[in-house]
């Protein structure tokens, strides 16, 4: 019996998907922690920050040339470097009109850079407090979409089960907050292993942990 259109559209994703994760079947990790300085170096560049983010699930070069609205080629070559690094990986080789397309993948969802690594990066500071600040903001629209989704499934009666904890803090050097970093990424490690998600786990009982932190001006009356 011949396949109908949907069963021939299925079996084309199916080999697709095949083909995506055949090449690699290395689990994306949680944290990825930066404790190399050219790791660092390669890391603290806003296009690439935006890369990586981007790259949480495979996509070629030409995929995130037409999101950025940018040439191929100047993508490729932000995406070799994150690859030299080992923040992402190559995860498929995929053959279209007689050319070979790679497909990428971030090896982490999120990147903790060491304080030990602080000031031997000094000179980069202003670029890794704007990379700093353009995570925290696309974390907080991050937050505010999903919050205003989960609301709409409130008002029809679905239960969400959330929580929100804020503190103010006083870090008064750069020691302590270097201490202070140190102490969160190891508590916040620990927390992601012993809670991170399964691959086999039930997609409707995964939970978002959002950690936010940033100096707190007061208003002048």
């Amino acid at each position: 019996m011949p396949q109908t259109h949907h069963a021939q559209l299925d079996n084309v994703k199916r080999n697709f998907y095949n083909k995506i994760n055949f090449y690699n079947g290395a689990v994306m990790q949680d944290v990825c922690y930066i404790e190399e300085v050219d790791q660092a170096m390669a890391l603290l560049k806003p296009l690439r920050l935006e890369i990586l983010r981007r790259l949480d699930e495979p996509r070629t070069c030409d995929d995130l040339a037409e999101v950025f609205q940018d040439s191929t080629q100047k993508i490729y070559y932000h995406v070799k470097a994150l690859q030299e690094a080992g923040l992402v990986e190559k995860v498929a080789d995929k053959r279209i009109r007689g050319t070979v397309e790679g497909y990428y993948r971030a090896v982490a969802r999120s990147y903790w850079i060491a304080p030990s690594l602080v000031g031997k990066i000094g000179s980069l500071q202003q670029t890794r407090d704007q990379a700093s600040l353009r995570i925290l903001l696309q974390l907080a629209e991050d937050v505010i979409e999903d919050t205003a989704r989960l609301g709409s499934q409130s008002e029809v009666g679905q239960p969400v089960a959330s929580l929100s904890l804020s503190a103010q803090i006083h870090l008064a050097d750069s020691a302590q907050r270097a201490q202070f970093l140190q102490e969160l990424q190891t508590t916040f490690q620990n927390l992601a292993m012993k809670y991170g998600t399964a691959e086999d786990a039930d997609d409707s009982m995964n939970f978002r942990l959002v950690l936010m932190c940033y100096p707190k001006r007061e208003s002048k009356s």
